[in-house]
């Protein structure tokens, strides 16, 4: 293009010499007719990228991974005169999102449209746009970008895989009896009915105590006696393993059961699995991983929740320092008698079952989940010997290992006993 530019500055100057020398007014008119081309073909390009709308929409902010994103966009053509080509570049961080397309011919006051499906293979927060877009004149002597620096971001939750049955934690009152305190949400365990108040839900009124009273009643709750369920989520640097090609394998889509051979990726898709299996039981639920900062969400039994873990495993990443028998030592101290918790660990240091011991001790229901990393390709080490530690301290064991169905390691076991204290 700069050649083509090149090529008509010489011409110019060679017919303006050519008319001053031989005095023929040709050679000068033949240069200003090059100099108003060369003139208005910038100008051309320079209203080409100008007067134009682009619209960029998604349906939502957040995706997961095996799952599509669909974006819409839409150019349109504001100006009196065509636009001869358009090439709108989308410089997105969201692996194999391919928005870029070359706009043919857009005649004044039209619209062009169209649309991607990417499928989400890696979980994380990722920015969508800016966009570029490029566009000349039809000699191609110029060509100009413009910088559409508007952005959005999209999370990408990580994957989850049903879980059918897990171990059953066990409650605070055996029968399930209801403990006498009144709940501010929806149990099964019904105490009685009161007046209607403002504010009140009403899917909550008792339609056949409102009839024969002739006022307003509404149902009351009790707490459940299930205890709480943590989740311990470790994600030490120390027990990261990972195959070496897997950081530059990003385009390659990993959708369940199919993970990444990566410890980390194991961890976090049982963690929100997990996550799933709780609250569509509706049990109170809390979490807590370092990833590598804190991160703690207290038990709860909504749907929220579910959202809440998931933006937090997004973008967990194995960066801390902490050990899981310092996170165990930290964290599990405020956990209540007959409380469940749940370890996820790929961690081969035998400091941790001793927690675990002291957690058994204090009448706390320890699962512990074992990823195994030398199925990762780690070195070689004595893992029976961590097994037999962490039973003998009363605890549940699930060992998953790499190319595992995870649905099948987690929804079935056989042997599983309690341990009276």
């Amino acid at each position: 293009m700069a050649n083509r530019r090149n090529t008509f500055y010489l011409l110019i100057l060679f017919c303006l010499l050519l008319g001053f020398v031989s005095g023929r007014t040709f050679f000068l008119h033949l240069a200003y007719t090059l100099g108003a081309v060369l003139i208005g073909a910038f100008i051309w390009s320079w209203t080409s990228v100008n007067w134009l709308n682009i619209n960029r929409r998604t349906h939502a902010r957040r995706a997961q991974v095996g799952r599509a994103l669909d974006e819409f966009f839409a150019v349109h053509n504001n100006s009196l005169l065509p636009k001869l080509w358009l090439e709108v570049r989308d410089h997105s961080t969201l692996p194999n999102h391919q928005a870029s397309q070359v706009v043919p011919t857009l005649l004044p006051r039209r619209r062009y449209r169209w649309e991607t499906h990417t499928t989400c293979t890696r979980r994380g927060e990722y920015t969508l746009g800016p966009m570029t877009v490029v566009s000349g004149d039809p000699f191609g002597l110029f060509q100009f970008p413009r910088e559409i620096a508007a952005t959005s971001s999209i999370i990408v939750y990580p994957p989850t895989v049903p879980v059918h049955r897990f171990a059953t934690p066990i409650g605070t009152l055996s029968g399930g009896e209801a403990v006498r305190r009144r709940a501010h949400f929806i149990t099964t365990n019904a105490a009685g009915v009161r007046d209607y108040q403002p504010g009140d839900s009403f899917n909550r009124i008792h339609w056949r105590s409102t009839a024969r009273k002739d006022r307003l009643l509404v149902k009351e709750f009790e707490l459940d006696p299930l205890a709480d369920v943590w989740l311990f989520l470790d994600l030490s640097r120390s027990s990261l393993v990972e195959h070496p090609y897997l950081n530059g394998d990003l385009g390659q889509i990993y959708a369940p059961p199919n993970l990444p051979p990566s410890t980390e990726e194991y961890g976090v898709t049982i963690a929100a699995s997990l996550t799933q299996y709780f609250v569509r039981k509706g049990r109170a639920l809390g979490f807590v991983t370092y990833a590598p900062y804190r991160e703690i969400v207290q038990p709860d039994r909504s749907t929220r929740q579910l959202t809440r873990i998931l933006e937090i495993l997004a973008v967990a990443r194995s960066e801390t320092h902490l050990t899981l028998q310092q996170i165990l030592a930290l964290e599990a101290n405020h956990l209540a008698r007959d409380t469940t918790a749940v370890v996820i660990t790929a961690s081969q240091d035998e400091g941790w079952a001793a927690e675990v011991y002291r957690l058994s001790r204090r009448g706390i229901r320890v699962i512990c989940i074992l990823i195994d990393p030398f199925s990762f390709g780690a070195a070689p080490h004595n893992a029976t010997h961590l097994h037999q530690m962490i039973e003998s301290a009363g605890a549940l064991v699930y060992t998953i290992r790499h190319g595992d169905d995870i649905t099948a390691a987690l929804s079935y076991r056989t042997g599983i006993t309690t341990r009276t204290l």
